[in-house]
C-alpha cells in the first residue's frame, strides 16, 4: 500500500514546481504571451504573480506531517476554484484558439492534481482514521 503522507507529499511538491514553472513563464513573458494567446497581459501576469504565495503554501503543506489534512483540502479546493476561473476566462474573454488551448491545457493539468489531492486525502483518512 502507498503511504498517504508520501503520496501527498509527492503531489503537493509537483503542485508547487508546477506553480513555480508556470508563474515565472506568466510574469516574464506576459507581453509576449498576451498577443500570442489573445489574452490581457495584466491578467497573465496577475496570474503568475498569483502562483508564487500558492507554491510557497503547497511546499509548507508538503513539509506537514500532524496536520497535513486540512491544508491538503484547502489546496485541492483551491486548484478545483483555479480551474472555473480558467474556464471562465475561455468563456468570457474568448480568447483565439491557441489561448483557450494553454488556457484549458494548463486547468485540466490543475483538476489532475486536486483529484490526485483528494485521492491521496482519502488513503490518508483510512490509514489514521
Amino acid at each position: 500500500m502507498t503511504n498517504p503522507i508520501h503520496f501527498l507529499r509527492a503531489v503537493l511538491t509537483i503542485d508547487a514546481v508546477t506553480c513555480l514553472g508556470m508563474g515565472a513563464l506568466l510574469v516574464a513573458a506576459a507581453g509576449p504571451l498576451a498577443g500570442l494567446l489573445d489574452l490581457p497581459a495584466a491578467l497573465l501576469f496577475e496570474a503568475g504573480l498569483l502562483l508564487f504565495p500558492s507554491a510557497a503554501f503547497m511546499l509548507w503543506a508538503a513539509r506537514q506531517a500532524d496536520r497535513l489534512e486540512w491544508p491538503v483540502r484547502a489546496i485541492a479546493l483551491l486548484n478545483l476554484g483555479w480551474t472555473a476561473a480558467s474556464f471562465a476566462v475561455i468563456a468570457l474573454l474568448a480568447p483565439n484558439p491557441l489561448g483557450a488551448a494553454f488556457v484549458a491545457v494548463q486547468a485540466l493539468a490543475v483538476a489532475g492534481l486536486a483529484a490526485l489531492e483528494f485521492h491521496g486525502l482519502s488513503l490518508f483518512r483510512r490509514a489514521f482514521a
